[in-house]
C-alpha cells in the first residue's frame, strides 16, 4: 500500500470513506501510468468523435496527450497531491490538487464514465471546501464552459473569476 502523507488527502480520504466504504486515495505512482493514459482517454473520447481518425489513432493521441498533461503538472506543480480514487482497490478515478499559501488549486479531478454522476466528484469537492475554509484557503480551479462539471461547481458556490482563453477560472472564496 502506498502511504498518504499531504494536507488534505487524509480529509478527502476519510469524505471519500463516509460516502462509500469501498472507497479510498493513494498517490499515484510510475507504475499508474496505463490507468492514467486510460482514464484520460476516457474522460476524452467524445470530444474526437467528430474527427475522422481510426480509433488507434485517437487512442495514440489521448495517450500522448495524457503524457504531455502529467509532464507539465509535474513540471509546474511541485509538492502537488496526485491522487488515485480506488473503489474495492481497484483505480475509477485522479483527483490532483497543490496547496499554495493562500489558496488551494484543484488542478483535476476526474472518474471513469461508468462512475459519474454517482456523488463521489461532489463529496470530494465539498470535502475539499471545508478543509480549505478551515485552512484559510480559497478553492480555485480551471474548467472547460462547456464541461459538465460546471454545474457541480456553480451549486457548490464557485464563481466565475475571469476566462482564460479555452478554461474558465473558477474560485470558491473562504467566507
Amino acid at each position: 500500500m502506498v502511504e498518504i502523507s499531504t494536507l488534505y488527502a487524509p480529509v478527502l480520504g476519510r469524505a471519500l470513506a463516509a460516502h462509500d466504504t469501498r472507497l479510498r486515495l493513494r498517490d499515484e505512482t510510475d507504475a499508474d501510468s496505463a490507468f492514467v493514459i486510460g482514464l484520460y482517454t476516457d474522460v476524452r473520447w467524445e470530444e474526437l468523435r467528430p474527427v475522422d481518425w481510426p480509433d488507434a489513432v485517437k487512442r495514440d493521441f489521448l495517450a500522448q496527450q495524457s503524457q504531455l498533461q502529467s509532464a507539465h503538472y509535474r513540471q509546474h506543480y511541485p509538492g502537488a497531491e496526485l491522487l488515485l480514487i480506488l473503489c474495492d482497490e481497484q483505480p475509477i478515478g485522479r483527483i490532483y490538487l497543490r496547496a499554495g499559501t493562500s489558496e488551494v488549486r484543484l488542478m483535476d479531478i476526474a472518474l471513469l464514465a461508468t462512475r459519474c454522476g454517482s456523488g463521489i466528484g461532489g463529496a470530494l469537492v465539498r470535502a475539499l471546501q471545508c478543509e480549505a475554509k478551515h485552512n484559510g484557503h480559497q478553492v480555485t480551479l480551471h474548467v472547460e464552459p462547456n464541461n459538465p462539471a460546471q454545474r457541480l461547481y456553480t451549486r457548490l458556490g464557485f464563481e466565475l473569476i475571469e476566462k482564460r482563453g479555452v478554461y474558465d477560472f473558477l474560485g470558491w472564496p473562504v467566507s
